[in-house]
């Protein structure tokens, strides 16, 4: 995602994905394979942004200019944001109370209250990354073509 002055901004999904795993992961999850769809989702998600997130750090995607960047981007977003919300929902519905495990209730209430704010982080993602493919919010200067032949 773009921010002004034209830098990327990909770490509230980062920062907030890696909540999200590590919060279930400290709990006994492999009883309950609700779970099981929440890590792997919230992995996976967080070590690809991660990735992406190195790749443009070092500035690969100059180096690989004949894949489609702003497109991977948008449809990568909306994957995560459609997969995101199904891992929210999974990991609300399975917070149960508990009275001898107070601690796991209170990760996993966390770890989805941090999977909706994931949610949220990577829609914000796709919005802008999907004005910034369209070109939405540029300046006239930079929007004008010149044919002069």
């Amino acid at each position: 995602m773009r921010c002004r002055g034209g830098k990327r901004r990909e770490h509230e999904p980062t920062v907030f994905g890696l909540l999200v795993w590590a919060l279930i992961a400290d709990t006994y999850y492999q009883a309950y394979a609700a779970y099981g769809w929440v890590m792997f989702v919230s992995v996976f998600f967080w070590l690809v942004t991660v990735i992406l997130f190195v790749m443009y750090l070092l500035q690969l995607h100059l180096k690989l200019y004949m894949i489609p960047w702003p497109i991977v981007v948008v449809i990568f977003n909306a994957a995560a944001t459609l997969l995101y919300i199904t891992t929210f929902i999974t990991c609300s519905a399975s917070v149960t109370q508990t009275s001898w495990l107070v601690w796991e209730y209170n990760r996993r209430a966390a770890a989805s209250f941090f999977a909706c704010v994931t949610m949220i982080a990577y829609g914000a993602s796709t919005f802008l990354s999907y004005q910034a493919w369209k070109g939405v919010g540029s300046n006239a200067a930079t929007s004008q073509v010149t044919n002069h032949a």
